[in-house]
């Protein structure tokens, strides 16, 4: 048994590591649930082509999303030794950046469309780990599960879908041994922030045709709802659902988004938004109510309870 074997079997079977640390959780999970041996050293099983074009199918719009973000992510860390990748919610890679330069050694480490990185198959690994834990994690060098994976540095980061479900998880892994822990930081950041920013186009699209609020910062994910043309909410991103005690149950009947968020909260916003709506239905039918109210989709009382409400007045 290996020095690196060892010290994983110590924690995955301490009861106290296990509850008190999420690492060594991830290797009881590894060893325990998952019965893989740190000392082995596992093959790299790729999907064929056809079962992979299947599977980015699957991912569907959120992996054409994605592919902007992780060009701009991998300009950013191509000349530290860094690869780019993106998994779906299994731990599959289905895209992937890098240098050629670089290629042969992910290529030999398995960090290659079609692989499988969950931690059923590859123990505590960036991937694996982050799709268990349902947040950004980086795993260094020899914190991953198997010792010959202990030469990669891993950060993933959750991208969860317009419905709040994970999707996969965006991940750089460094095949540099000199990369210092203040520069691993940073690429945790981005990565991070990368996720969210596809996390947040990904639902804007899923909702095209509604009104999108943002409803708190951004600081763990994007926080929006998405509302229909009577302020009812029929979307909300993980963010927002966590925030605001969401469920699935809340887009069945929708409720107003006064009521989520509280009127006090919301009425500068949405009050501003619905007079900006009225104002130009308005200005384009030349101030004939009748005709703004058929382009608003209401009666005509109803526009002028709503102008009367807002202060609008009657030309």
């Amino acid at each position: 048994m290996s020095r690196h074997g060892d010290k994983i079997r110590k924690a995955a079977l301490s009861l106290d590591a296990a509850a008190s640390s999420a690492l060594a959780a991830s290797w009881s999970r590894s060893l325990v649930m998952h019965g893989l041996d740190p000392d082995a050293t596992p093959k790299a099983e790729r999907l064929d082509a056809t079962a992979w074009r299947e599977a980015r199918e699957r991912l569907g719009r959120l992996s054409a999303v994605a592919r902007p973000a992780m060009d701009r992510l991998f300009a950013a860390v191509c000349e530290s030794g860094c690869s780019v990748v993106l998994t779906n919610a299994s731990g599959v890679i289905i895209e992937r950046r890098g240098k050629p330069a670089d290629d042969a050694t992910f290529k030999q480490w398995g960090l290659w469309t079609g692989v499988d990185w969950s931690e059923a198959r590859e123990g505590t690994n960036g991937i694996g780990t982050c799709i268990v834990e349902r947040r950004p994690v980086t795993i260094h060098r020899d914190q991953h599960f198997y010792a010959s994976n202990a030469a990669m540095i891993c950060m993933g980061a959750p991208v969860f879908d317009h419905e709040g479900e994970l999707a996969g998880v965006l991940d750089i892994s460094s095949c540099r041994a000199d990369l210092a822990d203040a520069f691993v930081g940073l690429l945790a950041d981005a990565v991070a922030d990368a996720a969210r920013r596809i996390e947040a186009e990904n639902f804007q699209l899923a909702f095209a045709k509604s009104r999108i609020v943002v409803a708190g910062d951004s600081a763990g994910g994007p926080t929006l709802l998405a509302l229909d043309p009577d302020d009812l909410v029929i979307g909300a991103t993980r963010r927002a659902r966590k925030a605001f005690g969401l469920s699935p149950q809340s887009f069945v009947h929708p409720l107003p988004a006064r009521d989520i968020l509280g009127a006090s909260e919301t009425t500068g916003e949405l009050d501003g938004a619905e007079r900006s709506a009225i104002r130009r239905a308005l200005a384009h039918a030349g101030g004939r109510a009748a005709q703004a109210a058929r382009d608003l989709g209401i009666s005509r009382a109803t526009l002028y309870r709503r102008m009367a409400r807002l202060g609008l007045r009657r030309r």
